[in-house]
């Protein structure tokens, strides 16, 4: 999904700072995209408040300082409540609820400095609805939801706004390879009989991050194919 985040927001102009703990997809995608529109560093985590701190730093080096934050690295671990670890609820969390809160600490100097900015804070419908088996994700993402919405009130009066896209099943290697029966919900339970696309996902980052969203702060993009309609 990031890959698609990176690939749609250069096609509209962006240069774009990257990383991630492996290197992943990254290399190539700088050499698809160019090194003059994406930069990529491996070997950094999100749950690190120093790495935060190095990529402000490196991406306000490169390409100036940052006005689009997209917190996008997310793990999923099938547990209840019942008998979860507390390593494993930790891990979890650690990615998907503290990964964003460093990310958009980390940003907030330099988008005042620049004038105002985007926050997009990937969630997900489990952030709107629960779903067994789940546990530790769904609090993930229910709190990433919630922080969403007060870091919006917060950052207002500093031009910066915060708005998180919940996508439902997309077709990505995490969803495509996992062998975890609760990883997700088949196709054929959505209204439109399939899963998203990442390119469907990056549609909506694209729009948060445009002028055209400039009164929209706070608030949530439902990207499910009318899965949570019902």
């Amino acid at each position: 999904m990031g890959v698609e985040h990176v690939r749609a927001l250069v096609r509209e102009g962006a240069l774009v700072v990257g990383f991630d703990i492996t290197d992943g997809q990254g290399p190539a995608l700088v050499q698809e995209l160019g090194p003059a529109r994406f930069q990529f560093l491996p070997n950094r985590s999100v749950s690190s408040a120093p790495d935060w701190v190095e990529i402000v730093k490196y991406c306000q080096a490169v390409f100036g300082p940052p006005t689009i934050l997209v917190n996008n690295a997310g793990i999923f671990r099938s547990t209840r409540v019942d008998t979860v670890s507390e390593g494993t609820y930790r891990s979890v969390v650690d990615v998907n609820q503290v990964g964003p809160f460093l990310g958009m600490q980390s940003v907030i100097a330099a988008m005042r400095y620049a004038g105002g900015g985007s926050i997009i804070n990937i969630c997900s419908t489990s952030g709107l609805v629960a779903f067994e088996d789940n546990f530790a994700y769904v609090a993930s993402k229910w709190a990433l939801r919630g922080m969403t919405k007060a870091a919006a009130l917060e950052l207002a009066a500093d031009g910066i706004r915060v708005n998180a896209v919940c996508p439902g099943e997309t077709e990505t290697p995490m969803l495509l390879g996992s062998t975890d029966p609760g990883t997700a919900l088949p196709p054929e339970n959505f209204p439109f009989g399939r899963w998203a696309r990442p390119e469907e996902i990056a549609s909506a980052v694209v729009f948060l991050a445009s002028d055209e969203a400039s009164y929209m702060s706070g608030t949530e993009l439902i990207v499910d194919g009318a899965y949570t309609a019902a």
